[in-house]
């Protein structure tokens, strides 16, 4: 699957566990809406990124990709320390040049 580079750059920084190369896929002042809660700007998305790598155990396949208008959205397959393992997941992109300038993650 081609991926806009942010994107897959997002999907591969997790695969790695590097903090560092994810928050870096994301605007300064990104938002991510996941589990009801939203999270603005970088150390906010790396303090939720951070609790729910550690929480979950998780990984993810980016399974399809679909443009609608200005939303990447990439069905996801995510397995982890979680009940129903695994799950498929949207994952809504917002992209502005080549930073992602929202998130959110949908069941």
């Amino acid at each position: 699957m081609n991926l806009p580079s942010p994107i897959h750059e997002y999907f591969d920084a997790d695969s790695r566990r590097d903090g560092d190369a994810l928050i870096h896929t994301f605007a300064q002042d990104a938002v991510v809406k996941d589990e009801g809660a939203s999270h603005m700007g970088r150390e906010a998305i790396r303090a939720w990124w951070s609790a729910a790598k550690t929480k979950y155990q998780h990984a993810m396949e980016p399974l399809e990709l679909a443009e609608q208008g200005d939303v990447m959205r990439v069905r996801t397959q995510v397995s982890g320390q979680f009940s129903g393992s695994p799950v498929t997941l949207t994952f809504a992109f917002r992209l502005e040049g080549d930073q992602i300038s929202g998130l959110e993650i949908l069941g």
